[in-house]
């Protein structure tokens, strides 16, 4: 109970499709809308949290939320001359929405609930039990096929738990297979799915809802 009397309750929240943080990550993000751009100067004078959570269909003014986001803390962050930002949010929690509020702004506002998700807060053992030579081996064809190669040397050396988060962030899945890897329960679980996703984007076989690599 010590970790979520430090998570802020009610926090702003950016649906971005496609976009997944993850505890411990780091997600580079360029802010020009000027909702966003006001939910950005008012996180930078309070606490410096955003919730970062995808939509389930980018359709409508206000399109229903998944469940589950991320929070992030600003940690990096540069104003251009247009007065557009450069930010990079680092992955702190695992949230489910509980409830949407009215925000004082143009963003919208969620109350969270970080109860199910409290283990993120935990250092996470880089001995995490999952195949990582299955793991790399998969990765390699899965880059080359996307013309990723680039990203594997600074990425093989990674320990478990950042090797498995970075390829999860980095690698162009869907947005259901994205928010699939979001909600696994324990990193081993979304090691395990990340190599199903990748062996299946291999054999062009169909993934989470029915999406086909």
């Amino acid at each position: 109970m010590g970790a979520a009397r430090v998570l802020p309750e009610t926090i702003p929240v950016f649906p971005l499709e496609g976009a997944l943080l993850l505890p411990g990550g780091r997600l580079p993000l360029r802010i020009f809308e000027p909702r966003y751009l006001e939910m950005t100067d008012d996180a930078l004078g309070t606490s410096r949290h955003i919730g970062m959570i995808q939509p389930v269909s980018a359709a409508g003014k206000l399109p229903r939320l998944y469940s589950v986001g991320c929070l992030g803390r600003l940690t990096s962050w540069n104003e251009a001359s247009d007065g557009t930002y450069s930010i990079v949010l680092s992955g702190v929690c695992r949230f489910r929405v509980h409830e949407e509020i009215a925000a004082p702004g143009l963003y919208r506002m969620i109350k969270a609930d970080y109860a199910e998700y409290l283990a993120d807060m935990e250092r996470t053992d880089d001995d995490t039990p999952f195949d990582r030579r299955r793991l790399e081996l998969g990765m390699r064809g899965f880059l080359g096929k996307h013309k990723l190669e680039s990203l594997w040397p600074t990425i093989e050396e990674l320990p478990g738990s950042l090797l498995v988060n970075s390829l999860a962030m980095v690698c162009p899945f869907t947005p259901a297979e994205k928010q699939a890897l979001l909600e696994s329960g324990t990193l081993t679980d979304r090691a395990n799915l990340l190599m199903a996703l990748i062996e299946m984007n291999a054999a062009g076989s169909a993934g989470p809802e029915g999406t086909v690599q």
